[in-house]
């Protein structure tokens, strides 16, 4: 048995989200007062992918509660279409990008912290988010490129989700990636500026070389998610019930 039941894991994650959300968008940096204000960043659309899936999960729960016993078929429909979204926004955006952030964040920031978080961003760190023995500048890090990891996992252990098909799921996140590539451009065209500092650095053929590489990482991890996903369930039921969970258990499925 859980010893914290999924669905207050679940609101609690949501409600962090939130915080980190508002603070976010608190801080004044002069980079979220030019040309696509923090939507410019992957970091900060992460950061809502991962609100709004939450979110959609917590709603999942509530209507599983109060459909559960009801036997009112339109409800039940309601609630798989409900289920079938949140299943596809973790696959297809919550965790592929997810994992994204934190990965590439982290190894271009061991390589060289410059080029993708310079120091003058430590100016601009809230208060709040020192704590304990934690550096103040470590902390703002920790919570906006590396919770998101084991938020994702244990959404993933706790809760089974269907994929969908391989080649529908591959081309969403395709697209995801290369609006997001032609997002970035349009903003350097406007304001003559890279989002991210690093750009500058490189010329325009490792530019492109960069691009598609982070298009097929991100393929990689849609395809990670999904392997992981079967693992975790194909190993859950080899386990006698007794010793396992699933938060769906406790809705239609």
């Amino acid at each position: 048995m859980a010893l914290v039941p999924c669905q207050v894991l679940r609101v609690a994650i949501l409600l962090s989200y939130c915080s980190i959300l508002c603070n976010y968008k608190a801080i004044e940096m002069p980079s979220h007062k030019t040309y696509g204000g923090s939507w410019k960043f992957l970091t900060f659309i992460d950061l809502v992918i991962q609100a709004v899936f939450f979110g959609i999960c917590v709603l999942t729960d509530l209507s599983s509660l109060l459909t559960r016993g009801s036997g009112n078929q339109e409800q039940e429909r309601q609630l798989k279409k409900l289920i079938s979204l949140r299943d596809w926004i973790l696959a297809v955006l919550a965790f592929p990008v997810g994992i994204f952030v934190v990965a590439v964040f982290w190894i271009i920031y061991a390589y060289d912290r410059e080029m993708i978080y310079p120091k003058l961003l430590d100016n601009f760190i809230p208060g709040w988010l020192n704590h304990g023995m934690i550096p103040r500048r470590a902390t703002a890090r920790l919570y906006k490129h590396t919770t998101v990891l084991p938020f994702i996992l244990i959404e993933m252990r706790t809760s089974h989700h269907e994929y969908p098909s391989r080649s529908s799921g591959l081309t969403a996140i395709c697209t995801f990636s290369v609006g997001y590539i032609l997002w970035v451009c349009w903003v350097h065209h406007v304001t003559g500026m890279w989002v991210y500092p690093f750009l500058e650095h490189i010329g325009p053929g490792a530019r492109i070389i960069f691009f598609g590489s982070t298009t097929i990482l991100m393929n990689f991890l849609y395809l990670l998610g999904e392997v992981l996903n079967s693992y975790i369930w194909d190993t859950q039921k080899r386990i006698p019930k007794e010793t396992t969970w699933d938060c769906n258990k406790t809705g239609l499925e």
